[in-house]
């Protein structure tokens, strides 16, 4: 399944996990984690906290963990700022990000890509950084309950950059090598740098994806009459956005997002072109919901109602869940991962400590881009 750059012969023991299998939870299972509950804890970065779904990623075996990022402090500290350049090596190469509010400049490779709400990026084994964030000014409690939406609109723009990021596995558990620290970094040339290392992971078919929220392939479509989907009650029309993420990520996850209107305005991009195709949703082992705004019910089995609220994230086994309501202006973002998921196997605790402590050395070819805007696709030196 997994294709891998020719390695030199003292990487062989590193060139990929070795570790235990991954495997979803097949049994019946419900987790839900309430953003009632939920902490925010600076754990990588001072200027950035962390908000996981915990309850979901540990009764999912830890194969997959959703967290939010929220930025709470200003870019010009000394403290703050721009990251050094760094990567991360996840088993299947899977890093998903979704920005909820405010804007961003990731430099991913050589090549800047400026970001805002709605935008959707894939990558793994790419050396990249944050080079620029928004900060609203305001107090932490205030910042934390600004309004989020997968809509780009100049009030969501104007908050502090949040967005909700995906790895499979947890990210202390694999490698994150720092390739050049805050103090190397030469702001004439690193940046044009682009790297290539032998520490791959990546199924066939996955690479760079980045979805802007207002290309054509990312418009609204409105669910089919008669559809096991379309029997949710709103009121408003409920659309679907297909965030093209399952062939980039070497068909291990496939993502949606499901929302809604508000009242009398029609805020979400739509597409004339035809409904939603919700095939996608069947070939899900587990799946996990998200509510980015608004409020959404949900049919667990025989039990009770389920009824979520912004920022509530519930995790399911196949057939486990069913979404029946919707609240006007709301979205909810869907990820359902696949079969190929359990073709991965973790990195060794020996192995993740290696790769950390190497950090720059494992860089075995680099070049420099003539432009950042030219030049082959991203990740072009791992294929």
């Amino acid at each position: 399944m997994n294709v891998h750059a020719a390695v030199d012969p003292r990487w062989a023991g590193l060139a990929r996990p070795s570790g235990e299998p991954i495997r979803l939870n097949h049994q019946g299972f419900i987790a839900i984690d309430r953003h009632r509950d939920t902490k925010y804890e600076a754990t990588y970065r001072p200027q950035a906290l962390y908000s996981r779904a915990d309850e979901g990623f540990q009764a999912n075996h830890e194969a997959l963990l959703l967290h939010e990022v929220s930025t709470n402090l200003p870019i010009y500290r000394e403290d703050t700022g721009p990251t050094d350049f760094h990567l991360h090596l996840p088993p299947g190469a899977f890093q998903l990000v979704m920005v909820t509010s405010g804007v961003f400049t990731f430099d991913y490779d050589g090549q800047f890509h400026h970001v805002g709400p709605g935008t959707v990026m894939l990558q793994s084994a790419i050396v990249h950084r944050q080079l620029f964030y928004t900060w609203s000014g305001l107090s932490t409690p205030e910042n934390l309950s600004a309004p989020q939406s997968v809509v780009p609109d100049p009030l969501s723009m104007g908050y502090s950059g949040r967005f909700l990021e995906a790895f499979i596995t947890d990210p202390t558990s694999f490698p994150n090598p720092t390739i050049v620290g805050p103090d190397q970094i030469n702001e004439a040339e690193t940046p044009r740098m682009a790297w290539s290392h032998p520490l791959h992971d990546r199924p066939v078919g996955a690479g760079f994806w980045l979805q802007d929220p207002l290309a054509l392939d990312a418009l609204y479509r409105p669910l089919a009459m008669g559809s096991a989907e379309g029997s949710i009650k709103s009121p408003m029309p409920v659309h679907v956005r297909d965030m093209g993420i399952e062939a980039p990520s070497g068909r291990l996850v496939t993502g949606h997002v499901i929302a809604t209107d508000p009242k009398g305005q029609s805020l979400l991009p739509k597409s004339s072109a035809g409904v939603a195709e919700t095939d996608a949703f069947a070939k899900a082992e587990v799946v996990i919901y998200r509510v980015i705004r608004g409020s959404a019910e949900f049919k667990g089995g025989a039990g009770p109602m389920i009824e979520l609220s912004t920022g509530d994230v519930v995790t399911a086994s196949r057939q486990s869940l069913q979404l029946i309501g919707m609240a006007d202006d709301t979205q909810i973002l869907r990820l359902g991962l696949l079969k190929g998921m359990e073709q991965l196997c973790r990195w060794t605790p020996a192995q993740r400590d290696e790769i950390d402590g190497l950090a720059g050395q494992i860089i075995t070819r680099r070049e420099v881009r003539p432009l950042r805007t030219a030049g082959k696709p991203i990740g072009y030196l791992y294929e």
